[in-house]
């Protein structure tokens, strides 16, 4: 098992009945941006202490810093493109392998989330038993934005969150704030900052024996959140993003009167039509699936993105050159037509590859 590695620690914290399996993620000069030994890593170190009998529930958490992790290193990936590097989709693959492993991890998974937390952040976090955030928390899935989609096992949750939320933040991919993000269930309880510390004491010397222990231990620990302002707009959200396609959507914003409802218009048409398109059928298509299912379908759409065009001039826009001014092909809502939406849902049946784990089964759910 491997104890440490540059950008990310391991260790066992003794308690008085059980030790706690602590992840740090200490990469922060990129916010902890997650290469691919970093999920290499995380997995083996998940492996190995599923096994063992005196890990009692795991914590993951972020060194002092600005973010718990605001996402994957796609300008490693858009590197990896460059040179044409065949590996590429094993990035992906392994990614995704380990949130498999995080969201059917047999012991208390808790994330402690004190600062930004994107994409593959969320993948790291939110298919835990326990998402604990604090007033620093920023949640976002800005994929859109890149000419990519909210994936990482996203699909399944934002899906399932109330009032339509999860088609809102899945398509804009605005930046939500902690009491937001408590209204919504992203997180279970908000914590102060200086609270962690005693957080990781309380959790090792108390007894966990089931999910519900550890949240008894947190409870105590919650502190009053302000009225969440997005709910505000939650009538708006859940009748405009109901409808059944991103055009009609645009059309419903445009028709509402008040200033938000205009805004969300506006910021939907700077994303990538194709990106918009996609991640609208695949929410459709995760609210029907289990998470295995749901997995293996954003892999599928995955093998696609990263053949296509707009997942890496979104990058290039934002990342590399950052210009912010990505040029989309196809450039408009109308020009994306069924059958290329249809070629991102490619039966797992078709590919060589899928991302459940070698030792899970075919029936597993």
């Amino acid at each position: 098992m491997i104890k440490k590695i540059d950008e990310i620690q391991f260790e066992k914290m003794p308690g008085k009945n059980g030790d706690i399996g602590l992840i740090t993620l200490t990469r922060q000069q990129v916010l902890n941006a997650l290469n691919h030994t970093m999920f290499l890593a995380l997995d083996e170190n998940l492996a190995a202490w599923q096994q063992d009998k005196s890990i009692k529930a795991i914590v993951i958490r972020a060194a002092e810093g600005r973010a718990f992790c605001a996402g994957g290193d796609i300008r490693h990936a858009y590197e990896m493109r460059k040179k044409n590097d065949e590996t590429l989709p094993h990035f992906f693959r392994d990614e995704y392998r380990m949130n498999s492993r995080i969201h059917h991890y047999p012991k208390p998974f808790i994330a402690l989330l004190d600062g930004i937390t994107m994409g593959g952040g969320v993948g790291i976090s939110i298919h835990g038993s326990h998402r604990i955030g604090t007033p620093r928390l920023t949640f976002a899935m800005p994929e859109t934005g890149i000419g990519f989609y909210p994936d990482v096992g996203t699909t399944y949750y934002l899906a399932r969150f109330p009032y339509k939320m999860g088609y809102y933040l899945g398509l804009t991919g605005v930046r939500i704030n902690y009491a937001d993000c408590l209204a919504i269930g992203i997180v279970q309880e908000i914590v102060a900052s200086e609270s962690l510390s005693a957080i990781l004491t309380a959790l090792s010397d108390a007894t966990i024996t089931d999910n519900e222990s550890v949240t008894n231990i947190l409870k105590p620990f919650s502190i009053s959140v302000p009225d969440s302002e997005l709910m505000k707009h939650r009538e708006t959200i859940e009748k405009c993003f109901a409808k059944n396609s991103v055009e009609e959507i645009l059309h419903a914003l445009e028709n509402e009167s008040d200033e938000w409802s205009q805004q969300t218009a506006a910021l939907l048409k700077t994303k990538s039509p194709t990106s918009l398109k996609v991640t609208f059928e695949a929410l459709r298509h995760a609210a029907k699936m289990n998470f295995d299912e749901s997995q293996e379908m954003e892999y599928g759409m995955t093998l696609n993105f990263i053949r296509e065009h707009d997942f890496f001039e979104g990058i290039r826009a934002v990342i590399i050159d950052k210009d912010q001014k990505p040029k989309w092909k196809p450039a408009t809502l109308k020009e994306v037509t069924p059958d290329m939406l249809e070629n991102y849902f490619m039966p797992s049946a078709l590919r060589n590859d899928n991302v459940r784990h070698p030792e899970r089964s075919e029936g597993s759910t």
